[in-house]
């Protein structure tokens, strides 16, 4: 049943880094949406922000933009480690909301919002921004037609041309690389290929030495055993120096397909015994369109009582599958996933 409503009221908690671009799109790039409030604990930040895309009210407190009665909607891009209580505020007000990745830092946590958004029948939608890139869009229709046959085995790629912050990427607030940047693939292994079993990996600090010092590695690579009994990889760098690289690839019984792209501008340079081309800078580059698309998807759901193509399990189960291979990190061996616990002691592993 449709609500009658043409756009939707918005209220947006967080404004670093990927909050300025979703304000820039739910206030100008969206039809579907107006951008009527934001908030972040940085009150002149909120200003600045309310005042660039024009809207009408800015908060320090993001229990008073809960509480506005002009907000219909919440799109939370705050750090991962608020994300919980914001979600649980959300459910007790009822209004619809979407959350960005990772859920939260502990399965733990995520337990305590899909009680909270079961108890009040929240709107909820996760923010896994992959799913709505052309690329992987077009790959997923193509294996749902049987294009590739069955899907036998996943391999995805993630590196940044750079390390984040000590201050992001210590696990406390960001859940390590593992969980933060990984979560990404993992969700998409589920996508492309069902539920993981078992997880391994090997990692190590070894580009940036100085990320051990909060606890974080830099380089790492998961295997991964699905349910189906199908297998899969997953290769993750901080130090890709060369540019952002995002790649997916599904080998299938008949075919395979390969997701992705390295050149940024369409524009390769040929000289004597040389070929180069530019690359993709970093994710708001490469996803620019796909942040867009999610939101708008968002929007429309909710304007039109659809339900969320990505829920509060999908956030846990690919969480999930990152706590395992933290696990695995720290104990070595395999890791049964079904088991997985927040504690890296915890039971399932076996060298």
């Amino acid at each position: 049943m449709s609500t009658g409503r043409t756009r939707l009221a918005v209220g947006l908690i967080g404004l670093g880094r990927l909050g300025r671009v979703y304000a820039r799109d739910l206030a100008s790039r969206i039809v579907e949406t107006r951008l009527v409030a934001v908030a972040d604990p940085v009150g002149a930040l909120a200003a600045e922000v309310a005042a660039e895309f024009d809207v009408p009210r800015h908060y320090a407190d993001p229990e008073a933009l809960f509480d506005d009665p002009g907000v219909d909607a919440i799109v939370i891009v705050s750090p991962t480690h608020t994300h919980r209580d914001l979600v649980i505020a959300a459910a007790r007000r009822g209004k619809p909301t979407f959350c960005e990745k990772p859920p939260a830092l502990s399965l733990d946590e995520v337990d305590e919002m899909r009680a909270a958004i079961d108890r009040h029948g929240l709107f909820f939608q996760m923010g896994f921004m992959r799913r709505f890139d052309a690329g992987y869009a077009a790959a997923k229709a193509q294996i749902e037609q049987g294009r590739i046959g069955t899907p036998l085995v996943f391999k995805s790629t993630s590196r940044d041309p750079f390390r984040p912050s000590l201050e992001y990427a210590n696990p406390a607030s960001s859940g390590g690389m593992l969980i933060d940047m990984g979560i990404h693939d993992f969700d998409l292994a589920r996508w492309f290929m069902g539920d993981v079993a078992r997880v391994s990996v090997v990692g190590a600090t070894i580009a940036y030495p100085e990320l051990a010092t909060v606890g974080d590695i830099d380089n790492a690579v998961v295997t991964l055993t699905f349910a189906s009994g199908k297998i899969g990889a997953v290769d993750l760098s901080r130090s890709g120096i060369y540019g952002y690289d995002i790649a997916t690839e599904i080998l299938g019984s008949e075919g395979t397909v390969r997701i992705g792209y390295l050149r940024e501008t369409p524009v390769m340079l040929m000289t004597k015994n040389s070929v180069t081309h530019d690359t993709v800078p970093y994710f708001m580059e490469r996803f620019r369109d796909a942040y867009t698309a999610q939101l708008q998807n968002f929007a429309q759901n909710v304007l039109r009582d659809r339900t969320p193509p990505i829920t509060i399990a999908d956030g846990l189960e690919a969480l999930r599958i990152g706590v395992a291979a933290t696990r695995a990190l720290t104990a070595g061996g395999a890791v049964d996933v079904a088991e997985s616990t927040d504690d890296p002691r915890g039971a399932g592993a076996s060298i």
